[in-house]
C-alpha cells in the first residue's frame, strides 16, 4: 500500500431512508488504497423508525433517543466484528455519522443526533463524530460527504464517471477521469428525491416499507403533467454544490399523487426521482462515460429502467464493478474517519461549496 500506514476502520451509517444501521469494515491509508473487509446491516423496528421520523426537522438533541440510536449502532459494530471474526482491539477508529434530523446549510446548521462518547465506551474504540459540522460552519453544504471515497474507488477506472447514490435522497459525484485532472476534479451534489417519496407513499397507502423492486410502479402510468409540475421546483435551477433535507419534496409529492391509483402514484414518484437525476446532467463540466448506481434504489428495476431512458450515458449497478452497493456509504464513513485522524480534507469546493478543502470531525476516546 505504497508504504503508507494503513488503518482498520469501521464506518456506521443511518441514512435518510431510516431503515437501519449499516456497518462496514475497511483497511485503507486514507488515500487511494482501500480493502473492503466486511459488511453488516441491522434493521430498525417499525416503532423505532416512527419515533425517529417524528423528530425530523427539530433542533433539539433528543438525548434519550440519541442514546437508543447509539446502542443500536453499538449492536451493529458487535455484529460486524462477530461476523468477520475480527477482535475489536484491531480496529483503529470508528466513523459514526449519527442520524440527520435537521439539515439547513443556508442557516449554517445541520444536526445529527448520536452519543459518540457512549459509543466509544461501549465499543472500547476511538470514535470520530460530527463529520459535517466544520464544513457547514465554514459555509459549505455539509453534504454529500461520500465523494472523496468515490474518488478512491474509481481511481483505477481512468474514465470520467458519475457515481449515483440512491438512498432516501439521491446524490451524485461527477469525477473527472482525464489524464491531467487533479485530485480535486470532482463535482458533487444532491440530485433530488430518490427512494423517500415512494417509500412514504407506500407506507401511507399500503402500509408497506417500499415498492419492492419497483413492481407496483411498473404497472402504473406516469401522468406527464403532474411530473412536469413536480420538476418545477427552484432546487433544480440552483447551481451546485447544493444539498437537500430529506423532506424537501414531501408536501409537493403528497399533493401530486392525490386522486391517483396506487400504481399510478408509485409510477409518478419513481419517474420523478429518475427525472431529477437526469436534470443533474446540465451541471457537469463534460459528460461522464458511465453512471454507477449505489444504494437501495439500484435494486428498484423500474427506477433503473427509468434512469436508463433519461440519462445520456449507460448506467450500471455498482455490484457489477465488484463493489457492495449497500455498503458504500458505510465504507465511506470508515474512510472519512481515517482521513479525519490524519487531518486530510473531507470536503472540497466542488463537493460542498466550502471555500477551501477542509478536514473535520471530532475524536472521542473510550477512556
Amino acid at each position: 500500500m505504497d508504504g503508507q500506514k494503513t488503518f482498520k476502520a469501521i464506518g456506521l451509517m443511518s441514512g435518510t431512508s431510516m431503515d437501519g444501521v449499516d456497518a462496514a469494515l475497511i483497511e485503507s491509508d486514507g488515500e487511494g488504497s482501500v480493502r473492503r473487509c466486511g459488511f453488516f446491516s441491522l434493521p430498525y423496528t417499525d416503532e423505532f423508525r416512527c419515533r425517529l421520523k417524528a423528530i425530523l426537522g427539530t433542533s433539539e438533541a433528543h438525548p434519550e433517543l440519541a442514546r437508543e440510536l447509539t446502542e443500536r449502532h453499538a449492536e451493529a459494530v458487535a455484529g460486524l466484528l462477530d461476523l468477520e471474526g475480527c477482535p475489536a482491539s484491531e480496529v483503529d477508529v470508528i466513523g459514526f455519522h449519527g442520524q440527520t434530523i435537521l439539515h439547513e446549510p443556508h442557516l449554517r446548521r445541520t444536526l445529527q443526533i448520536g452519543a459518540p462518547d457512549l459509543l466509544a465506551r461501549v465499543t472500547g474504540r476511538p470514535v470520530v463524530f460530527g463529520l459535517r459540522l466544520t464544513d457547514v460552519a465554514a459555509g459549505g453544504e455539509g453534504a454529500p460527504l461520500v465523494p472523496v471515497y468515490h474518488r478512491a474507488l474509481t481511481r483505477s477506472l481512468g474514465a470520467t464517471v458519475a457515481v449515483l447514490n440512491l438512498g432516501g435522497v439521491g446524490n451524485v459525484t461527477w469525477i473527472d477521469g482525464s489524464e491531467n485532472a487533479g485530485p480535486e476534479a470532482m463535482l458533487a451534489f444532491d440530485t433530488g428525491p430518490a427512494n423517500a417519496p415512494v417509500d412514504d407513499f407506500m407506507r401511507r397507502r399500503l402500509g408497506a416499507q417500499c415498492d419492492l423492486g419497483g413492481a407496483l410502479a411498473a404497472t402504473g402510468k406516469v401522468d406527464e403533467e403532474r411530473l412536469s409540475a413536480l420538476l418545477d421546483d427552484p432546487y433544480f435551477k440552483r447551481r451546485p454544490p447544493k444539498s437537500l433535507d430529506r423532506d424537501h419534496f414531501a408536501a409537493r409529492a403528497a399533493k401530486a399523487v392525490e386522486n391517483l391509483s396506487d400504481a399510478d402514484g408509485a409510477a409518478l414518484l419513481t419517474a420523478f426521482s429518475a427525472a431529477a437525476v437526469a436534470a443533474a446532467q446540465q451541471w457537469f463540466p463534460h459528460p461522464p462515460g458511465q453512471w454507477i448506481a449505489c444504494g437501495g434504489g439500484r435494486r428498484n428495476a423500474t427506477l433503473m429502467r427509468e434512469l436508463a431512458g433519461w440519462l445520456d450515458a449507460p448506467i450500471v449497478s455498482s455490484d457489477s464493478l465488484g463493489w457492495n452497493g449497500d455498503a458504500v456509504e458505510a465504507e465511506a464513513f470508515a474512510y472519512l474517519a481515517i482521513r479525519s485522524l490524519l487531518g486530510r480534507p473531507l470536503t472540497f469546493p466542488g463537493t460542498t461549496g466550502v471555500p477551501v478543502p477542509l478536514s473535520g470531525g471530532t475524536l472521542h476516546r473510550p477512556d
